[in-house]
């Protein structure tokens, strides 16, 4: 097409509609190259970036089609482009201070987008912006000028009913595309990044203010009475503690240890005559711990953000995906970090060698209370030095202790492994344990990377215990949820001596264990327990460890020492186990044989019938909880709401620094008690990556793609 053919097209309605949408394409592009960084990798990925805002961008624009008048037909395609160039403008500068994109609350004012930026926001305005707003110019200038002319001849219906129904198609494409790559995507929700790589800014913001509306609703009818019934339910459910074990972690670190997919079958188990994690095996029998073999993970669709919900929160995830990525940023919460530190003058921090946006950690844990997040912005993330899913697991605890080092005693620091994640990936460098032979490659290699994070945990040991911490803490051990998905337990029956012919639901809820383990050096009366119990319940256990009583907080779990525990296990799906029996659906099993019951008794049925009408209400409830928001309306005695304002997760080590300071020879941070030395020389790893840093040998290539499919995912 020659200068005279394109500009006549310009000159026609049709020819004016495509030069500001392709310019609108091209300027989004842009920006998601230059100001995102929306972590893509791979052709594929690329492609869907190419062509995400297209739908979005057609699907606006065809509004203008469908006015007949000249001047009011080019006016609203207009205004159309220069909104939605503000608005890309305004999306850049509020990530360059947030690294986030502007949800409908933000927008609407239920947060300020002003709030936290350091001074103007012009200041956050750089050269390269002058692409995003230059065509409106140009295309402005050449108008007032005539050198695009007004075409007087308007578009007929149809042909603009044509444009609408293919820029919905095209978006109906789009997000199948996007759903090949990240499964469950609008579902689950992982990360905003992850919506704008894949669907466009534009899609992101009308999904994102399409569940703010429905969650707005809810909210809206909310009142105070609401709380009755859960008041009711916690109150009933609460188990009085152990007095024995009340209080005897009192004032001692809490050093929780996330073990990634790390299912309980693991422990103790040997393929081909060798203990895939010895480490933890010894953890596990030794007297200083208090091991549960019956404790098993209640997670939905929030999978590793759903364990952290009932762990921090004593609340359950939601039925459709995560309390984090939907309702994190806004609600109010009752956390263990916040509570420690009222109560008895913790410091807290979170560990985790990924980014700190994914699963809207970045938010959620300001909203917890947690005073540090060292996210994978604190790590050295060279590709050599990353798995999949961030930071391997010996590198994340040995280069945390830089920064573990200067919290003021006592702390609670959890840090949140990804080394042990599907798709259970290692580099040969790292392999020390041989794979199994099932034929899915996913089954055979998670036992070798179980073997490494159960080498990074013994290591971490060893330097808790060389550096004078040990004594002083409390560490916790628990594996999140599933690693391998019922999917593929078939293939891992022959390994469990099982058959795969026989395997049945009853097998996969079996398989739903986790290890929880308490380790508290110095006790002696640890062993393992046969008490049933769930994620659920750590909150209430380990508060009440810590001398705190839990009765006065919302709290769905009971402690798992009580006598007054309730052993019946919810999980998310509405079925539940029982030290006797467990129920998927309509089918009972008995637990002493896999059987199913045929014919209960009328006692069993009642009994059964109890326990999930109790499920029911726990679920139900607590999903009334979150989806209102209604802990805004319930302050326990004696705590202060948490202000997510009070917490900055930038410049962190000189926010640590200057407490040291100004505490002087009152601090008790390990760095301060060290004499104001380091103790990372105590650490001592056979992480390759750690060898061939000191040699020079590490690379700066480009991270390996984050990310994974369905429901192995994180």
């Amino acid at each position: 097409m020659n200068w005279t053919k394109l500009r006549n097209f310009i000159n026609t309605r049709w020819g004016f509609f495509a030069l500001v949408s392709c310019l609108f394409w091209l300027k989004t592009i842009l920006v998601y190259l230059i100001d995102f960084n929306l972590g893509v990798h791979g052709i594929y990925q690329y492609f869907i970036l190419l062509i995400n805002p297209i739908a979005t961008t057609l699907l606006l624009f065809s509004i203008a089609l469908y006015i007949r008048k000249t001047i009011p037909a080019y006016l609203c395609l207009l205004l159309l482009y220069i909104a939605n160039t503000a608005f890309l403008l305004i999306s850049v500068i509020y990530y360059r201070e947030f690294t986030d994109f502007m949800t409908m609350n933000v927008i609407f004012g239920y947060s300020s987008v002003s709030q936290g930026l350091s001074g103007s926001s012009f200041s956050l305005l750089k050269p390269q912006d002058i692409l995003i707003i230059i065509d409106v110019v140009v295309v402005l200038l050449l108008l007032l000028t005539r050198q695009i002319k007004l075409d007087k001849r308007f578009i007929p219906k149809n042909q603009a009913v044509a444009m609408t129904s293919f820029s919905l198609m095209f978006l109906l494409l789009n997000i199948t595309l996007g759903e090949i790559d990240r499964p469950q995507l609008l579902t689950r929700t992982f990360d905003r990044n992850y919506l704008v790589k894949y669907l466009g800014i534009d899609a992101f913001t009308v999904y994102d203010g399409l569940k703010t509306a429905k969650t707005s609703q809810t909210r809206s009818k909310a009142t105070g009475a609401d709380l009755n019934k859960i008041i009711d339910f916690t109150q009933a459910n609460y188990a009085a503690p152990d007095q024995k074990m009340f209080g005897i972690a009192k004032n001692k670190n809490i050093i929780v240890i996330h073990l990634e997919s790390f299912q309980q079958f693991l422990i103790d188990y040997k393929l081909n005559g060798q203990e895939v994690t010895p480490f933890l095996n010894s953890l596990y029998h030794g007297k200083e711990t208090f091991s549960f073999a019956n404790f098993f993970n209640q997670v939905g669709q929030g999978k590793t953000s759903d364990a952290e919900t009932m762990l921090e929160t004593g609340v359950y995830g939601l039925p459709q995906g995560s309390m984090f990525s939907t309702l994190g940023t806004d609600n109010t919460f009752e956390a263990m970090p916040a509570i420690l530190n009222q109560s008895q003058n913790y410091s807290s921090a979170v560990f985790h060698g990924n980014s700190g946006s994914f699963w809207n950690r970045d938010k959620v844990y300001k909203n917890f209370g947690y005073q540090y997040f060292f996210d994978a912005s604190y790590y050295d993330q060279n590709a050599n030095n990353l798995s999949e899913y961030g930071l391997k697991d010996k590198l994340l605890f040995h280069d945390s202790v830089k920064y573990l080092e200067k919290l003021q005693q006592p702390f609670y620091a959890k840090f949140i492994t990804v080394s042990n994640h599907f798709p259970f990936s290692l580099d040969d460098q790292n392999k020390s344990f041989e794979a199994a032979n099932t034929g899915d490659s996913s089954v055979d290699n998670y036992f070798v990377t179980a073997h490494y994070l159960d080498q990074a945990v013994k290591e971490f040991f060893d330097y808790l215990k060389a550096s004078g911490l040990y004594d002083d803490s409390v560490i916790v051990l628990y594996g999140d949820h599933y690693g391998i998905s019922n999917s593929r337990n078939l293939k891992l029956a022959s390994l469990l001596g099982k058959s795969s012919s026989t395997w049945s639901d009853f097998d996969n809820v079996q398989m739903q264990r986790v290890p929880f383990m308490i380790h508290i050096p110095g006790q002696e009366n640890g062993g393992i327990f046969e008490q049933y119990g769930g994620e659920i319940d750590v909150m209430p256990t380990l508060l009440h460890l810590a001398g705190i009583d839990s009765k006065k907080y919302l709290l769905f779990g009971s402690d798992l020492f009580s006598k007054d525990h309730d052993q019946t296990v919810a999980f998310r799906n509405e079925n539940f186990i029982t030290p006797k029996y467990t129920v998927v659906g309509s089918t009972i099993y008995e637990n002493s044989t896999g059987n199913v019951v045929t014919h209960p008794s009328k006692k069993v049925q009642a009994q059964l019938k109890a326990a999930q009408e109790h499920v029911n209400s726990a679920l139900s409830l607590s999903d009334s909880l979150n989806n209102k928001n209604l802990l805004r309306f319930y302050v326990p005695t004696g705590f202060t709401p948490v202000d997510p304002k009070d917490f900055n997760y930038k410049n962190q080590v000189e926010q640590l620094d200057k407490i040291q300071a100004k505490l002087k020879g009152r601090s008790t941070s390990l760095w301060s008690k060290n004499n104001d030395h380091s103790t990372a020389d105590k650490y001592h790893s056979d992480a390759p990556e750690l060898k061939q840093s000191d040699s020079g040998e590490n690379t700066n290539e480009q991270a390996p793609s984050v990310g994974s499919t369905l429901e192995d995912t994180q």
